[in-house]
């Protein structure tokens, strides 16, 4: 075979391999995605989203979504308001397409320990945090409700304590721990014909907001959702006599429609809250009336009850912090020092 002079070739001769991705060029511009349709995620389900659109209106119907590529790992919690685009009927053999996270107003976090940073979405613009716990059978645990009022204060979050089982044991004294923060609670408890005293009173306070459902199994939070909404028939369990702990009952967070206006998100029953991804300084931030006195205090200062050189103590004594400083010096210590000690909780 002879070769071809040199300076014969041209253009024609070179083969170009065809691009696996196609021969259009790619291009900078996106979707804006100005028609997709918004929605609320109202739970999660193996990579599956479940949205209400139109809720509360004659057009209401529930859609199931998958997440668009171009979100990434981009956490879509309950709560969540984002945009669609796609089959938004409502029809269940279709699939809509989640294209837009709607900036959040609160988002809820914690670790599964505390020497893991790894954060653990909860649900997203919760308003209110409502820490139900039971005044006794299983008997209250002031390291998780502690650990809960960090999570809400640092996520900005208002938190209500709802106190269940009052007619086993009086509330009074376990109030006087929390006093000082000025955390409203509601007192509830079951009647013997089976209706719930205090009801009322925490659906006023329910009312208008997004509330978050947060506590051990056992203390009766799915009793006050199935009481709530009527029809959810939320699953309830009983406390172990040897353990003195709830059995798991709710798997998964859920978002629902309260018949007066405002949503409910009933999560999972928790036995640990871990704040590895919070820091002291945000916690000290959560109370501005401290966080004020900061400036007096030595480069470094944990304030806590033994650091030297802490101004707060004075500055407390002398008023700076208004009359309810000096207890709320101690509940910020409280809180603090359940922060600052780096091990699992088993609460």
């Amino acid at each position: 075979m002879s070769r071809r002079p040199r300076g014969s070739y041209d253009e024609s001769d070179v083969r170009i391999r065809p691009s696996r991705r196609g021969s259009r060029p790619r291009t900078k511009d996106r979707p804006d995605f100005s028609d997709a349709v918004t929605g609320r995620v109202v739970a999660v389900d193996r990579g599956r989203w479940r949205t209400v659109i139109d809720a509360g209106t004659d057009a209401e119907r529930s859609v199931t979504a998958v997440r668009a590529r171009a979100l990434g790992r981009s956490p879509i919690v309950p709560g969540d308001v984002v945009g669609m685009t796609g089959d938004t009927s409502g029809r269940t053999d279709t699939l809509a397409r989640i294209v837009r996270i709607d900036e959040r107003s609160s988002f809820l976090r914690r670790s599964a320990d505390d020497d893991d940073s790894t954060e653990r979405p909860l649900v997203a613009n919760a308003t209110q945090m409502v820490i139900v716990t039971a005044l006794a059978d299983p008997e209250p645990r002031g390291g998780m409700i502690d650990r809960c009022l960090v999570a809400a204060y640092v996520a900005g979050i208002r938190p209500l304590l709802c106190l269940t089982k009052s007619d086993l044991k009086d509330p009074s004294d376990f109030l006087t721990t929390y006093a000082p923060l000025g955390v409203e609670y509601v007192v509830t408890h079951r009647e013997a014909d089976g209706s719930i005293a205090g009801l009322d009173e925490l659906r006023q306070r329910l009312g208008g907001e997004t509330s978050v459902l947060i506590g051990h199994s056992g203390v009766g939070k799915s009793t006050l959702i199935n009481a709530l909404v009527p029809g959810t028939d939320r699953a309830t369990g009983h406390v172990n006599d040897v353990t003195g702990r709830g059995r798991h009952t709710s798997s998964s967070a859920l978002a629902l429609q309260l018949p007066g206006g405002g949503w409910v998100i009933d999560t999972p029953g928790v036995r640990s809250f871990g704040l590895g991804h919070v820091t002291p300084e945000e916690l000290l931030g959560a109370f501005a009336d401290l966080a004020a006195l900061e400036e007096n205090c030595p480069r470094g200062c944990t304030h806590a009850e033994d650091a030297p050189d802490c101004a707060m103590d004075a500055l407390v004594e002398q008023g700076a912090a208004g009359p309810a400083g000096p207890a709320r010096l101690a509940s910020f210590r409280r809180l603090d020092d359940a922060l600052r000690k780096n091990n699992p909780w088993d609460l």
